[in-house]
């Protein structure tokens, strides 16, 4: 039997943060000055990290220190707004259980930064299925960039094309195509036709068996 590892996006994939992250991101930039409509939100932010997207929004020029700054701003108002109503997207822990049972190597790769990543795993008890665990600080070139599961599958000693990545964002699964991994598209964040794309499409886990992923490979 052909071996594999799975790379897991976080917001949107082992929790339905996403409609928290858009009331915080929205708010976070009404308060600064920018007014974003639902589809720059989609277009311009999910998936990607703060040192991409924050800069994008107010333009070239802000240190480092001020992008940190904005960033965990934004981030603070997002687990405030979450903090009461984290838990694993339908299904989560069953498939999780039923991966280690077949010994899968799993891994966290998102563009979260630290501080969120400790909240989800804390809030869901998760953290002891993963392998390893990279966000933000791991890259420089932020998705849609392939960076982060290039890094991610060497970092479980595996060939990305041995790899599944399982995403909910435009820009995570372009990052896992173009790194050269099989992809299954939650459509927690957009529509099953939008995600048409990829080898497999979900809208939640309580469904996906290992069988299911074996077949991919």
């Amino acid at each position: 039997m052909k071996r594999f590892a799975i790379l897991f996006d976080m917001d949107g994939v082992i929790i339905d943060s996403n409609p928290a992250h858009k009331i915080a991101l929205k708010e976070f930039c009404r308060q600064h000055g920018h007014d974003l409509t639902d589809e720059q939100l989609r277009l311009k932010i999910y998936g990607r990290t703060n040192k991409d997207w924050i800069p994008n929004l107010f333009g070239g020029g802000l240190s480092a220190e001020k992008i940190a700054q904005y960033g965990e701003e934004k981030e603070a108002m997002f687990r405030e707004l979450y903090k009461n109503d984290v838990k694993p997207v339908d299904g989560l822990i069953d498939f999780l259980n039923e991966m280690k049972t077949h010994h899968v190597p799993m891994a966290i790769a998102t563009s979260a930064p630290r501080s969120n990543v400790d909240f989800t795993l804390d809030h869901t008890h998760t953290e002891k299925y993963f392998d390893a665990i990279l966000d933000e600080a791991f890259v420089t070139r932020g998705k849609p960039d392939p960076e982060i599961y290039l890094k991610t599958a060497q970092a479980l000693g595996f060939d990305p094309k041995d790899c599944l990545v399982i995403e909910d964002s435009l820009s995570g699964i372009q990052a896992g195509q173009s790194a050269g991994c099989k992809v299954i598209g939650v459509t927690t964040t957009h529509t099953p036709a939008e995600l048409a794309h990829t080898d497999m499409i979900i809208p939640h886990f309580r469904n996906l068996h290992w069988a299911d992923v074996v077949k991919l490979f």
